[in-house]
Order: C-alpha cells, then structure tokens, then sequence
C-alpha cells in the first residue's frame, strides 16, 4: 500500500468519523460509511478490501490485549460462570435455530450450519468499540457481554474441526488429533509461563534503559508474539493477545503498556471498519439481493430473538436484554475465517461464500443504526424500591452495613448502644432482618433522608460506605445540619482521607490502615525484633502518620494527581524521614525518643 493510499484512508477516517459523530450516528458507521465511499463500489480508490481487512485484524487483536490487560485472573475466573454458562447457552440455541432458518431458505443442513455458526460469532470489534465509547466495559451488563464475547472467541477452535470433520474430501492430516491438542495446549502453557516469569523482568530491564520506543515495540512484541504462538497452536491471535493481556494485568507495567498500545489499537480498530466497508461486495448483493436482505433479517432477528430468551432467563432486565440483544445481533469477524476455511473444505461453495460474507458484512452495517433506533425507544423505568420510613431516631446513625459497618455495630451494640442503621442492600437488608438487626432501606446521601433519620439531634454519624463521593457529600451535609455532630467515617485511602477531612470528619479510619500497621509488627517479630520492641515500632508509626495526615490536607488539592502535588509529595518525605529517625532513636535505646513522637 502506496503513500497515496494511506492518506485516502486517514482522509476518509478524518472526514466521516467526526460527521457521523456530530449526527449521533457514532463512529463506527462513519468508519464503514467511509470505507464503501473510498472502496471499490464507491471512488475505487480500492480494489482489495479483503487484504485490508486481514492487516486491520490486528486491531482487534490489540483491542483484547488492552481488555485483557483490564481482567486480572482472579477477576476472570469469578466470571467464569458467565463465560462457559451464559456463553455456551447462547451460542447453543442460536446455532441451532439459525440453522433451522438455513434449511427454511432451502440451504442443505451442512451449509445451513456453516451460516449459521460463523453468524453466531458476535463482532468482537464492534461490540467492544460499543462498550468503551459508553463507558460500560466495567458494568455489570457490560462484563456479561465481555464473558460471551470471550466463549465465542474460543469457539473458532471447535468450529473448524467441525467443519473438516463435514467436508467431503477427505484430507488426511499430517498430524494427529492428540498432537493437534497438545499444541494448542502447549502454547497456551508457554504464554501463561512467560507471562508469570519472563515478562515482568524483561520489562523491568527495560524501564531502566528509559528508552520510551523501546518500552513500546517491547509491548507490541508482547501482543503480537502471543498471538502468533496462539496461531501456530491452532488458535486465534485474539485469544492469544487476551490471554498475554491478562498475565500483565497485575503487572507495575500494566498502565505504560496501555497507553504505548492505545494509538496502534485505535488506527488499527478504525482501519478494520474501514475494511470491512470496502469489502462489502455490492454485486454480490445486487444479484442475489433477495436472498441476501431476507436472510439478514432472519437471521438477526432469529439472534437477537435468542439473545434477549437467554439474558431473560439469567434474569436481565427488559431493558437490559433487549440492549444486548440488539448489540450482539450481527455476524462478526471470525465468519470470515470460518467460512473461508469451509470453501476451501468444499463444505460450501464459492457463491455460498460470498453470499454469507455479504450478509455478515450488512449486518454488521445495520448495528451502529439498530443501536440508534433503539436508543430512541421509549426505556421501561426500572422499579425502584422507595426508602423506607424511618420511625425512630437515635444517638448513634450509622450510614452503610457491609463488612466494616457490621463490626463497628457490633462493638457498639455489646457495649449497649442502640443504632439508627442506614443501607441499600436489599438482600442484605431482608438477611440482616431475619438475624433479627433492624435495617432501614435508603439512600444516605440523600439529605431528606438524613434529616428524617435525625442528623440534626444525633450524637454520632457513622459513614461506613464504599462509594468515595457519597461519603463525602453525607460527611459535608452532616457538619452544616449538626455542627456538634461527632462523625467516624471509613476512608478507602490517602485521598479520600483528605476530602474528608475537609469535609469536617472528627475521625477518618483508613480500612486497611490497621490490619498494615499489625501486619507491619508481625513482620518485624519474624524478623527477630522483640514483641515488645515491635509493637513499639508499629505505635510510633501509627501516631506520627496519623498526626501527619492533618498537614498533608491542608496542602492536598483535588486537581493534581497524588504524584503532580509537589509541597504535598515534600511533605510526605518529611514525615516519612522523622519516622524514620523516631524509630531508629528507639531501637538505639535513645531516651528522647518518645518526645520526638
């Protein structure tokens, strides 16, 4: 591809995609429009869209490894009931009423299958592109069709064996089926391998040279080596980045790799729309156009039929489901290698393949609008239950009752303290309700509730919720209704510590700061310090952080980043050098040590 070329490309990518956006018709379709517009049926600035395509493929391959990057293993095998359960109910029953709808169009049951199993495998690329314009990868809906996404990646595997198994002419492997197994194990072992002991001190090695480029061919060496290894193991180079993206997500590296891949994600991600425009085959859709626009509405209406029964019966919502269903109805990607390997088996014929292609290809098309008519439907408010009344109001006002606040309770309640207590857990609520703890349904930030719960007169607030803003906004409202207010509230971390200390906390208790400090004595006993001396150590600690925390919110500002506030970093330093020097007093035997606290 000449120098001409790739300015037509980058020229139409400019062009259409901020035009499309500026329409709220998004970008994807702007990057399909613009590749029918510079593709063959269009200026012919293209002959070969299909060429393109292959090259851009490596946009979705990068794409995964940036998902992946976001999936430590813990949190991928926590969904791996979504990956093989939802996964493989989904894909089951779709496969086999889209092969129904083949037969119906008169197609033979093989062929009828091939169709129907490469329309099964969702567009990755689209899906995901979806997702992180809306910031929903990291939702629960989202994670969900993250889960899906990932069965039918690794369903290309069986889905070619099936299709050699169905050709007519017989071609004798090479290898047997055990060897074909084993390497597609042993490459999956070697990625997994180097990914816990090979890729962290490389990249150490590396950083240390403080050559930027270096750092970032070293990451794409990373992505497209695991996916040639995965390729050559009889797996897909998607899967391969994936699975090299989730062996670095626990890595210190993990962020720098991200963004030294994101601008070749993007070209290359917006490259494959572009492709996939030009290789739209606009004769083959003008010969056989009946058999070509009916069998895309079947068959994404038979798919998201499917996709809606099952996210229902895993209890979706209405909204939700049928979200998913109109996301995840088109064809993807990996049809094409599917029904390329199934023309050259002789399982389909070259018109068949070309059809199918097509037909994939428009319903890919059609998504980006399906998603904009479904946008504009009118939504089913979801039920939401009402806060409950509260008809009692009392000293103590707890806000939150998950891990940290049931102890605060329970010290509190031995030492005969009744509590006003505060969640909007429902399953918790109804549990905590049998065990026989009263519990009040409500959102406590919401300041009417506050007000009907007692703020005004209560002695103690206790905030003991997660979600960092609302903390602050309950702490913030506390201290203007009831300046005498004594307030106990939980802090995730430093930062949050500091917001609400200005917010007009009494006391701030980081959640892991005590369990570190005994952590930190226990160490140093193992290490041989005395009991004695190592509790001292830990004490002196916790004091001297605790009384410096003060002076690190008077000079915390919310609009720096933790590392970007110099007088704040200088500070720390400070602290962290008197610490130092209090303990090393102490475990010298110095007298004055404890003054100097």
């Amino acid at each position: 591809m000449d120098v001409p070329h790739i300015v037509a490309l980058l020229g139409a990518a400019v062009v259409a995609v901020p035009l499309f956006k500026r329409l709220g018709l998004g970008s994807v379709l702007g990057y399909l429009a613009a590749g029918l517009a510079i593709g063959k049926f269009g200026l012919g600035l293209f002959s070969d869209g299909q060429t393109i395509l292959h090259v851009a493929e490596l946009g979705v391959v990068i794409f995964l490894f940036v998902i992946g990057l976001e999936m430590k293993p813990s949190h991928l095998w926590y969904l791996r009931r979504q990956i093989f359960g939802l996964g493989s109910l989904q894909v089951v029953i779709a496969a086999a009423l889209l092969t129904a709808v083949g037969m119906a169009f008169g197609f033979s049951w093989q062929v009828s299958f091939v169709g129907a199993a490469g329309f099964v495998l969702t567009s990755t690329a689209i899906v995901m592109s979806v997702l992180g314009e809306r910031n929903e990868l990291g939702t629960s809906s989202g994670q969900k069709i993250v889960s899906i996404l990932l069965f039918e990646d690794l369903l290309i595997v069986p889905l070619l064996a099936i299709v050699a198994f169905l050709s007519p002419v017989r071609i004798e492997s090479s290898t047997p089926l055990w060897l074909d197994i084993g390497k597609a194990l042993g490459s999956v072992a070697i990625i997994v391998a180097a990914g816990r002991w090979l890729l962290n001190p490389l990249f150490s090695v590396l950083a240390r040279s403080k050559a930027r480029e270096v750092m970032t061919a070293a990451a794409l060496l990373v992505v497209l080596g695991a996916g040639v290894l995965m390729e050559k193991g009889g797996l897909s180079m998607a899967m391969g980045a994936f699975l090299a993206g989730v062996m670095l997500s626990e890595s210190h590296f993990r962020h720098q790799l991200e963004a030294d891949v994101e601008p070749f994600r993007g070209l290359l991600l917006g490259l494959f729309f572009l492709a996939v425009g030009m290789s739209l085959d606009l004769n083959v859709v003008a010969q056989n156009w009946g058999v070509i626009v009916s069998s895309v509405l079947a068959l994404m209406a038979g798919k998201a039929v499917c996709i809606y029964a099952v996210a229902r019966l895993a209890k979706s919502s209405h909204d939700e489901a049928l979200e998913r269903a109109m996301l995840m109805a088109q064809g993807g990607e990996f049809a094409f290698v599917l029904f390329a390997d199934a023309n050259a088996q002789g399982v389909i014929s070259d018109a068949n393949n070309a059809n199918m292609t097509a037909i994939v290809v428009l319903s890919m098309v059609l998504t980006p609008l399906l998603l904009i008519v479904h946008s504009k439907l009118p939504k089913k408010a979801a039920a939401t239950r009402p806060d409950d009344a509260i008809d009692e109001q009392r000293a103590v006002l707890q806000i939150g009752f998950g891990r940290f606040g049931q102890i605060v309770y329970y010290i509190l309640d031995a030492a005969g303290f009744a509590l006003t207590i505060i969640d909007k857990d429902e399953n918790l609520i109804a549990g905590m309700e049998k065990y026989g703890v009263k519990t009040y349904f409500g959102d406590g930030s919401r300041p009417e509730l506050l007000l009907t719960a007692g703020i005004e007169k209560a002695t103690v607030l206790v905030v003991a919720i997660d979600n960092k803003a609302e903390a602050v906004q309950i702490v913030r409202f506390a201290r203007e209704a009831n300046p005498q207010i004594k307030i106990v509230a939980r802090a995730y971390d430093r930062m949050q510590t500091f917001e609400l200390h200005r917010a007009g906390a009494d006391e701030i208790i980081r959640e892991t700061f005590d369990s570190g400090v005994r952590a930190g004595k226990r160490a140093l006993e193992f290490l041989g310090l005395p009991r004695d001396t190592a509790e001292c150590a830990g004490n002196i600690f916790y004091r001297m952080d605790r009384n410096g925390m003060k002076k690190m919110a008077l000079l915390y500002d919310p609009e720096a980043g933790a590392f970007s506030n110099k007088a704040m970093m200088d500070e720390a330093r400070r602290q962290d050098a008197r610490v130092k020097e209090v303990v090393q007093a102490m475990l010298n035997g110095e007298k004055d040590w404890d003054e100097r606290v």
